[in-house]
């Protein structure tokens, strides 16, 4: 217990709480955000004026979340030191998911009304964090607007339910990018996620984000699969599955950690997403335990290379194999010890600029053990991840780390310093994590000095508080019987 308190005076004194990185939301780029991927409908019902028959009980209707509901859960977010909130498409839709899009002229009313949302993200902006939507380009719904009114636009989709839009028409090409623009425009939303656009031409990608960068310059415009046209982020499927790899189980094949490292753009950092399997439901598969595999799992996505992207939900391992089930309505009445810990290691993130965009080395990866440097001019890290059974040891050299230093962990407050023979010996428990501030070693640890000494005050005043009540007592006592 003692142990334990320490080490959370110490993260405490080097790093406060989880708040939003030093900078604000005008002066942050891309590589200072942290997004939590949510579904309007599927997080929070903060008002029933709009729920029109919305079933919570039924994965396939609409369950009742609203702009409402998003704004009422923002310190909700925001405590788990996430600085930006994806909401998923908005426009008046036939399906919860707002993929059926029946135009691109108006909002969902189930969701909200335009006040509400504009009441919403202006909330989110007072809070020093952004809000993104996405625009689907394709997979609307049969009875869009355009499907029937504008003659040869629509292309029957894949699936047989839904049509996608001719993109190699010029006239289609520019009502979109109208559309979009208009969105953003009115809506003033801080990020566009273009989705669903199939093997669209890179060129009118291209004129759509310039399109878009000219409402806004600060605007994040991004997608949900690969594409060679100038988002402000990678997304690269590959990613998520060397992440799935390395931390689904004990023990793994991590070399595909080698592949990864600084990108430009940043690459979207992520182990599931609303359109795949959850990563929870792999670790069941595996017969592991999800709030432990999440733990260090965590630790990776909020100190790797990248924007740390993750779903809603995954703070309470959300299961599931595939829409809807994938997206339940949010239960907030839940364990909350996975939530400290993403809050924990977000709110690092947060305070360090060298976490989130100094330069990544690969120290060791070996079957679950994995350690890795980021580093600037300012400081430096280095994060041990233990995904394997047994307790483990890793030895960094001099020539990794430089002379005369000590790494101080700041969850178990371990401290290492430079052996006689030259070398850092870490050493880590089974399936645990932990991030070291690589210091100048001066023999004194100051803050587990400092929080011993507040720890030890503490508990002498509690003694004293004790001792004079027990004090007052007798004295209380004697008096009584003396009256008596």
């Amino acid at each position: 217990m003692f142990k334990k308190t320490v080490a959370a005076f110490g993260a405490a004194l080097l790093i406060g709480t989880a708040a939003l990185p030093t900078v604000s939301a005008e002066e942050r780029n891309v590589l200072d955000e942290s997004i939590y991927d949510t579904l309007v409908d599927r997080f929070f019902n903060g008002t029933t004026e709009n729920d029109q028959g919305a079933d919570p009980t039924d994965n396939y209707d609409f369950n009742g979340g609203d702009f409402a509901g998003l704004q009422e859960k923002l310190e909700y977010i925001q405590d788990m030191g996430f600085t930006a909130v994806s909401i998923g498409p908005i426009f008046e839709t036939a399906t919860y998911d707002g993929r059926a899009v029946l135009t691109y002229g108006a909002i969902e009313d189930r969701f909200g009304t335009d006040k509400e949302l504009k009441d919403m993200i202006s909330a989110y902006h007072d809070a020093d964090m952004e809000v993104y939507a996405d625009f689907p380009l394709g997979g609307v719904s049969q009875d869009h607007e355009w499907a029937s009114g504008r003659e040869g636009w629509a292309v029957p989709a894949e699936d047989g339910e839904s049509v996608d839009w001719d993109l190699e028409n010029e006239e289609v090409q520019d009502a979109l990018i109208d559309a979009a623009v208009t969105f953003a425009e009115e809506t003033g939303i801080d990020g566009v996620r273009l989705t669903r656009f199939g093997d669209a031409d890179t060129a009118f990608l291209d004129r759509m984000i310039a399109a878009l960068k000219e409402t806004s310059p600060s605007l994040v415009v991004f997608s949900d699969a690969p594409s060679e046209a100038e988002f402000d982020l990678d997304y690269d499927p590959a990613v998520m599955e060397i992440l799935r790899s390395a931390f689904v189980e004990m023990d793994p094949d991590s070399s595909g950690m080698d592949e990864l490292g600084l990108t430009d753009p940043p690459t979207m950092m992520f182990f599931d997403d609303l359109n795949t399997t959850r990563f929870t439901t792999e670790m069941v598969d595996r017969k592991m335990f999800p709030p432990t595999r999440w733990n260090v799992a965590a630790t990776a996505l909020f100190t790797l290379p990248g924007v740390p992207v993750m779903t809603y939900g995954s703070e309470i391992a959300v299961a599931g194999k595939e829409a809807p089930g994938t997206h339940p309505l949010h239960n907030f009445k839940t364990d909350e010890e996975l939530k400290d810990h993403i809050a924990d290691v977000n709110g690092i993130r947060n305070q360090s600029e060298t976490l989130r965009t100094g330069d990544f080395e690969l120290l060791h990866n070996d079957n679950g053990l994995i350690v890795y440097e980021r580093s600037s001019d300012e400081e430096t890290w280095v994060i041990v991840l233990n995904n394997t059974s047994e307790t483990q040891r890793v030895d960094l050299t001099a020539e990794q780390l430089g002379e005369g230093k000590r790494l101080r962990a700041l969850i178990d407050n371990n401290l290492v310093s430079q052996a006689d023979s030259g070398e850092y010996r870490i050493v880590l428990d089974r399936e645990a994590a932990d991030l070291f501030i690589v210091e100048e070693d001066t023999g004194l640890n100051i803050p587990y000095i400092i929080a011993a000494i507040l720890v030890y005050a503490t508990f002498i005043g509690f003694i004293y508080m004790v001792w004079r009540k027990g004090k007052q007592r007798a004295k209380d006592g004697k008096a009584g019987k003396s009256k008596a």
